[in-house]
């Protein structure tokens, strides 16, 4: 029996997603993997200070709220809120923990009101809803966490710090981090300056962290995704459509899944991966367009955040970066997109 016809199985490219600005309202928490995130559970690395230090002021930046810690948000002793900025931005390579932290601090922030979303998912929600409308929806928040802030698209760039300064100015506080490094300031580390800049008026707003250290996951680049057969390709989309009734494996070749994503926006791209428990690519191949292969990284950051694995045959998912990408402006992007692979199609 072959893939396409093992019953349960569906193909991603059949999907057209749409999502509202209320749905994308209701989906800016933190993903599955970072439900029970805290400072306490992160595991700080004894040769890289800075990652215990960033957890000190967090700590502090929460509890600035006039929270004690022990006592949850509603203790009936208060501590004394100490004069911090609005706005805290982590600043560091893949695989030190930023999200964790990030995460850990939406948790311990006041609510109900409070919002975690990479930044494809705030501007989709300004898309969605209006940007008048978005400052409405989102103003009073406790805390608004932006992961992967962008710098690619000036004009979605410029919305995003017009809507943060707005929402600072009316009591919102600000947590970001980032994926976009200029690769001249060196593998894995972005250029907190030029975000700073970007931001004009807000810089002074914001404290920035810089967590150094290497990928928690320790994956080196001569690690590999996992690679298939066709037999033990068919056997996994079985054995995943066995466990539990529904649709819960997908099987695509990879162009299909390549063309497919160019047909459907990023903020919806989530919306492909509703009740799946196991993604299958067939006769993966090395990228040549720099456009597809933002795609796919894109793409490979919802399935990871959704914690999906990943079977495959062709070549290895980590290895489809050709050219000279490894080596532009996005290198950060595609190394992160790579130790991800590596460990969707591992299980590691």
């Amino acid at each position: 029996m072959s893939p396409s016809e093992t019953t349960g199985v569906v193909s991603l490219a059949a999907r057209s997603p749409e999502i509202s600005g209320a749905q994308i309202v209701a989906s800016l928490v933190p993903p599955r993997q970072f439900e029970t995130a805290s400072f306490e559970s992160y595991r700080p690395d004894a040769d890289f200070p800075s990652q215990a230090e960033a957890v000190t002021i967090l700590t502090e930046f929460a509890d600035s709220w006039g929270v004690q810690k022990s006592g949850g948000f509603f203790g009936r002793k208060k501590n004394k809120a100490p004069a911090v900025k609005p706005g805290v931005y982590l600043d560091g390579g893949f695989g030190v923990g930023k999200t964790h932290l990030l995460a850990a601090l939406w948790h311990a922030a006041p609510g109900p009101r409070k919002y975690f979303g990479t930044f494809i998912e705030y501007t989709a929600l300004v898309g969605a809803l209006g940007y008048a409308a978005t400052v409405e929806e989102l103003r009073g928040s406790t805390l608004i966490c932006i992961d992967e802030f962008e710098l690619d698209d000036p004009g979605d760039t410029m919305v995003m710090t017009r809507l943060l300064g707005e929402l600072v100015a009316t009591g919102t506080r600000i947590a970001a981090t980032s994926n976009t490094p200029p690769n001249a300031l060196g593998e894995g580390r972005f250029a907190a300056a030029d975000f700073l800049r970007e931001i004009q008026a807000m810089s002074d707003n914001f404290r920035t962290l810089r967590i150094d250290g290497n990928d928690y996951r320790r994956r080196s680049i001569e690690g590999h995704a996992a690679v298939r057969d066709d037999a033990a390709y068919t056997e996994a989309l079985e054995d995943a459509t066995t466990r539990r009734a529904g649709d819960d494996a997908s099987d695509d070749t990879f162009d299909d899944l390549i063309q497919h994503l160019s047909t459907v926006h990023p903020s919806r791209y989530i919306g492909l991966l509703d009740g799946l428990s196991l993604i299958g690519l067939r006769d993966v191949h090395v990228l040549d367009s720099q456009t597809e292969a933002l795609r796919l990284v894109a793409f490979i950051d919802r399935v990871y955040d959704a914690q999906i694995p990943i079977v495959q045959t062709g070549t290895p998912l980590d290895e489809v970066f050709g050219g000279d990408m490894l080596s532009g402006g996005y290198r950060k992007k595609y190394l992160r997109s790579m130790s991800r692979m590596i460990a969707l199609t591992t299980g590691e």
